[in-house]
């Protein structure tokens, strides 16, 4: 019996598509966040019925913040604020540096004074330590052949107590930047001949930038506010100052919205600085922006 071949009948041939086909096929539709969109309009509603109680409530009185915000006695306490923050900074990331150098180091004892310190000042409240300060004079009578009572003003005091204070957070600040340092960067300057502080100061501390100034600039505005517990043992900066005016005064709430401005403008000023010198040392990395 010879062998029957069937023939299949041949597929048609297809119809082409045009150019708007096309683009209706490959068109993507977005995801539709109905929810999203009903929270952010409630947010604002909300940000909007605040704002609108704040300008419109009287008990503000912004008639009288407007008043006292550039009187003499509020700028010279901002100064001295600024002042002290600015120096409180420098002198804490300069000690900090060397305790983080001391924890790092190859010398047990070393690491053990570096650690003790980090330790203690971090245990204590920033409140307790400027209140010893301010009472030295109770605790060593005399130190060296040297009365010690009334030594110490109000202003070495706060200069003192925050110091050390920062200096402890400032320690584990540059600590951890170095450890992100990577070792074949040490090693490689260790095969150049260039000794310890010439490593630190010239290879691990530039590259270690990059990871130091986000938390330094976080303490730098943690400070300049910090600085307003200095009032409890009466110096000058600008929280005292607008207390020294509304306890003359008795108008509470607008001197205390008067301080409030004033952080919140200079906090401001700090942060869009941070992010100018975050972009500057993140330059050639993918998180540079």
């Amino acid at each position: 019996m010879s062998a029957q071949t069937e023939t299949l009948p041949s597929a048609l041939p297809a119809t082409p598509l045009t150019k708007s086909d096309e683009a209706d096929r490959l068109r993507i539709v977005p995801v539709r966040r109905t929810e999203q969109w009903v929270a952010a309009v409630a947010a604002l509603a909300v940000l909007a019925l605040a704002l609108s109680s704040v300008i419109r409530n009287e008990a503000f009185q912004w008639d009288v913040v407007a008043d006292y915000v550039t009187t003499t006695a509020v700028l010279r306490g901002l100064g001295l604020t600024l002042w002290l923050t600015a120096l409180v900074m420098v002198l804490g990331f300069a000690l900090g540096t060397l305790l983080a150098v001391l924890r790092l180091s190859g010398n047990r004892v070393l690491r053990a004074v570096g650690w003790g310190y980090v330790w203690l000042f971090r245990s204590t409240p920033i409140l307790v330590q400027l209140l010893f300060w301010f009472n030295i004079g109770a605790l060593y009578p005399e130190i060296l052949g040297v009365r010690t009572v009334n030594l110490l003003g109000p202003v070495t005091v706060a200069v003192i107590g925050l110091t050390l204070h920062e200096a402890a957070y400032a320690a584990e600040v540059v600590r951890g930047g170095i450890l992100s340092v990577e070792r074949g960067q040490i090693e490689a300057a260790q095969s150049l001949g260039l000794g310890p502080w010439r490593r630190l100061r010239r290879i691990v501390l530039p590259q270690a930038m990059r990871s130091i100034v986000p938390p330094a600039g976080n303490m730098l505005i943690g400070t300049l506010k910090g600085t307003s517990i200095v009032s409890i043992i009466a110096v000058q900066d600008l929280l005292y100052s607008v207390q020294l005016v509304y306890h003359r005064t008795y108008q509470v709430i607008p001197l205390l919205l008067v301080a409030t401005l004033w952080y919140a403008l200079v906090t401001s000023l700090l942060s869009l600085g941070q992010h100018y010198i975050e972009r500057h040392y993140a330059r050639g990395t993918a998180g540079a922006r």
